[in-house]
């Protein structure tokens, strides 16, 4: 049996090591590639693949926000790749799902791509059943951060992760907007925003996330270049790939 293999994360050296290791093994078929999980939710409904190597942590829609979206029947088997911590980790163990801990070697790799062989073997009438038991588990039990402590001035500030405007990157570091202050963090984007709730939080631009509770109105299109207003005058630019997911958040909070 030939199994049809998607392969989905935003880094570009991730998605061919992958690859590599999957070209070796004479019963897999490349069928595609993508880099964010817009384009992922298309590839999946359109190409029905067995089997889809989904990275978790993307801009935009992560992948549990993928999976959530796809409508195909019956769903492709997915192998998870992470850095999510021990408590998510067996969430996916208790689900019965194969992840990849990043960085992972190429045994795990082997291990992963056999069970997910044996797997596909099966009938899998319960596979949509699992997929969103596995996504309602982590809404209901994932740990978000609620409040900070950051040393400023000799002093260590406390604030709840609600005060936040929105968050710009820079360079090593986060730069968090309150009202008029600002608080420099030393962590990078992509490691901050998987801890904050993702009902509240969303990147709109790859070194750019905002606080919904914060948005105002969402700016027509000006010479190709979407605004983002907040409640406090401050305009951010939407980036290309983050508008659909942007859009779809708004609207869903919509009264």
């Amino acid at each position: 049996m030939r199994v049809r293999t998607l392969i989905v994360d935003d880094e570009k050296w991730a998605r061919k090591r992958i690859a590599t290791l999957l070209r070796s093994e004479a019963d897999i078929e490349i069928v595609g590639e993508s880099a964010n999980g817009t384009d992922a939710v298309t590839q999946i409904d359109s190409l029905s693949p067995d089997l889809v190597f989904l990275d978790v942590q993307m801009p935009g829609m992560n992948g549990f926000e993928v999976v959530d979206a796809i409508s195909i029947e019956p769903m492709p088997l997915f192998i998870f790749a992470t850095a999510y911590d021990k408590y998510a980790l067996r969430a996916f163990d208790a689900h019965a799902f194969d992840y990849l801990l990043k960085p992972f070697d190429e045994e795990r790799f082997c291990e992963a791509l056999n069970r997910a062989r044996e797997e596909l073997k099966r009938p899998r009438v319960n596979a949509e059943v699992n997929v969103r038991s596995l996504l309602e588990y982590l809404r209901k039990n994932s740990r978000y951060l609620e409040r900070l402590a950051i040393k400023a001035g000799g002093r260590i500030i406390f604030i709840k992760t609600e005060e936040i405007d929105w968050i710009e990157a820079t360079g090593n570091y986060v730069t968090l907007h309150l009202g008029r202050n600002t608080y420099l963090v030393r962590t990078t984007m992509n490691a901050f925003i998987p801890k904050l709730d993702a009902r509240q939080f969303v990147r709109i631009h790859r070194s750019t996330a905002v606080n919904l509770d914060r948005v105002q109105v969402l700016l027509p299109w000006f010479q190709g270049e979407q605004v983002l207003r907040l409640k406090n005058g401050t305009e951010l630019t939407v980036g290309r790939a983050f508008r659909d997911r942007l859009r779809q958040l708004l609207v869903d909070t919509a009264l």
